[in-house]
């Protein structure tokens, strides 16, 4: 069947006038926010082989990459990542270059599978920043400030919240139940679900005390301050998760410090995500938008794949959702017009642009229009 090409493919959509320039007035704010702490800009290839974002993204989220063969019979796909390109040219390109490395981006990635309504979108445009090299929890926190200075240089200060866990709450949770990696998946997709009785009976199969699987299970229900590790602590004893919950107190200090409080929670039950999470995940809310406009934590496994194996942590914003959010709003940049436009008209060319040039010089927007001798 031909399609009419009065329309574009559903999940596409163009941008003009002040739209357009409110996204390149967003996209310009969050790159000079990355350069400010000291990020160099990357920009990678649109097409690659689908193998890399397989190997990076885990199966699952890759499978949603727009795919096809080249020539030559090698699967490739458009960008449905980028994270995963940073990643490998961290292990290939830059593999001798002094650490850390800091690296930021503002890409287009294409995914032609949708979790919702709300992420509709099959291009949509990444804002990201990936520090490759120190472990700990300095730069966990410097990604989480860097989110706070973008979502603030943008008007948002107000509008925000940041959501804090951990991977290695839930796996020291599935390795100290010795988890085969179907029970893991099964429990992973209960508690992403947030299914409070299918989750008690879960455990329930694997001989934990009534009241620490109704305790476990409304954790996993919960978001909130730092209350949550408080009840968290009497039910999570195992050392690994432990260590985990210390990390996110300690974050949990510094935003205190930092008077940040009433825009961070803590959310143990938010556990989607891609697979390379090792750590710290955090994921960004705004208020007016319908699902989330960005996502972070660290990735100390990723690497390893391309190279060799070094701590990283990252974090990523859409361009798209951001820029809903600001235009409903009412925006200055967004509801602008625009700018009002002196007319020049001439009948002879030179004239025309000799003056357009001279009022362009002033900084003046000009619509040049030549005059009908007749």
């Amino acid at each position: 069947m031909t399609e009419s090409l009065s329309r574009i493919p559903g999940g596409l959509r163009y941008y003009f006038g002040a739209e357009a320039r409110l996204r390149r007035t967003v996209e310009d704010t969050v790159m000079a926010v990355f350069d400010g702490w000291s990020y160099e800009e990357i920009t990678t290839p649109s097409i690659d082989y689908y193998a890399l974002f397989e190997r990076g993204m885990g199966r699952d989220e890759a499978q949603r990459a727009f795919r096809f063969m080249d020539t030559d019979g090698r699967l490739l796909a458009l960008r449905p990542d980028v994270t995963s390109s940073v990643a490998r040219a961290a292990a290939t390109l830059f593999a001798s270059r002094t650490r850390p490395l800091r690296l930021c981006y503002a890409a287009p990635v294409f995914r032609q599978q949708t979790q919702s309504h709300a992420e509709y979108r099959r291009e949509s445009t990444h804002l990201g920043c990936e520090f490759i090299g120190p472990g700990g929890r300095l730069a966990d926190m410097e990604m989480l400030a860097i989110a706070v200075e973008v979502l603030e240089r943008l008007g948002l200060e107000n509008d925000y919240c940041i959501t804090l866990n951990s991977a290695e709450i839930f796996n020291g949770v599935a390795a100290g139940l010795s988890l085969d990696a179907n029970a893991r998946a099964q429990m992973h997709h209960l508690i992403d679900i947030r299914d409070t009785a299918e989750l008690q009976r879960f455990l329930a199969s694997y001989s934990i005390p009534l009241e620490d699987r109704a305790a476990f299970s409304e954790l996993t229900q919960l978001s909130g301050k730092r209350e949550i590790l408080d009840q968290s602590r009497r039910v999570i004893t195992n050392a690994r998760s432990v260590a985990a919950l210390d990390a996110i107190e300690w974050m949990w200090r510094v935003v205190e410090t930092l008077g940040l409080t009433e825009r961070f929670e803590i959310d143990l039950g938010d556990v989607s995500g891609l697979d390379y999470y090792t750590g710290l995940t955090f994921k960004i809310y705004l208020s007016g938008a319908g699902a989330r406009v960005g996502s972070g934590g660290r990735y100390d496994e990723l690497t390893a794949n391309f190279g060799r194996r070094e701590p990283a942590v990252g974090f990523v914003l859409d361009l798209d959702a951001l820029t809903d959010v600001l235009a409903r709003k009412g925006s200055t940049e967004a509801s602008r017009s625009n700018p009002e436009a002196s007319d020049i008209e001439a009948e002879e060319a030179d004239a025309l642009f000799l003056e357009a040039r001279r009022r362009r010089a002033r900084g003046e927007q000009v619509r040049a229009t030549q005059k009908d001798a007749g």
